[in-house]
């Protein structure tokens, strides 16, 4: 939950070159720098202690771990976030979510807005909301909760956070949207980056890389 933090330090490099930076950001650490001086520790700052070109392409929520990636010039940055912005990154992610879904894999779709009186919460909004749409596929149900392969077909903030709550699922330890047994079943939350895929935007080669779940 919200007292659950990495140890400071070197990040872990999972790829390195001339143009790009990609490394597995550990649950606990925010991806860039927030308000106060206590929220100055995050991905890009740590990287950048090595790296002082680094430059922040997109950024997971603080308590997921996974995938990050980061360019060293602005150049690379709006190539990399025109990747992202056309949907010419494949993502997925892991989670382990409270109960079984049914059917075992499908589409949700649920448009989602911020929660302006309770923020960073988001929210289902059917009216104003923006469309939102998210792919689960479940790896191994148990009796108490289930390891499901989730892909955004969306970038929204917190989108499959609140997907899964929405319908019924969420995330174990999910100190946002879950509550109960399903907010104590994990010391952290359970959602993680587990796969990045895109065509390097000097070379032209496809990037593949999959992390293994921590968790």
């Amino acid at each position: 939950m919200s007292h659950y933090a990495p140890a400071r330090g070197p990040v872990s490099y999972i790829y390195r070159d001339d143009h790009l930076i990609l490394i597995d950001k550990p649950s606990g650490l925010l991806s860039v720098p927030g308000r106060g001086v206590d929220k100055a520790d995050c991905a890009i700052t740590r990287v950048q202690a090595e790296f002082p070109d680094a430059l922040t392409v997109h950024r997971l929520d603080m308590a997921t771990s996974g995938l990050l990636l980061m360019a060293r010039s602005k150049e690379i940055q709006r190539a990399l976030s025109g990747l992202f912005e056309r949907g010419e990154v494949e993502k997925s992610y892991l989670a382990d979510v409270w109960g079984v879904p049914a059917p075992a894999r499908g589409e949700i779709d649920l448009p989602l807005i911020t929660d302006w009186p309770n923020r960073p919460l988001q929210k289902v909004d059917h009216e104003i909301g923006k469309p939102s749409r998210t792919l689960y596929e479940t790896l191994n149900p148990q009796s108490a909760h289930t390891r499901l392969k989730l892909t955004p077909l969306t970038g929204r903030s917190h989108q499959l956070r609140v997907h899964l709550a929405a319908i019924g699922h969420p995330i174990l330890g999910d100190e946002f949207y879950a509550a109960g047994e399903a907010l104590t079943a994990r010391p952290r939350l359970a959602l993680h980056a587990a796969r990045l895929a895109f065509a390097h935007p000097v070379t032209g080669e496809r990037m593949d890389f999959e992390l293994p779940c921590p968790f």
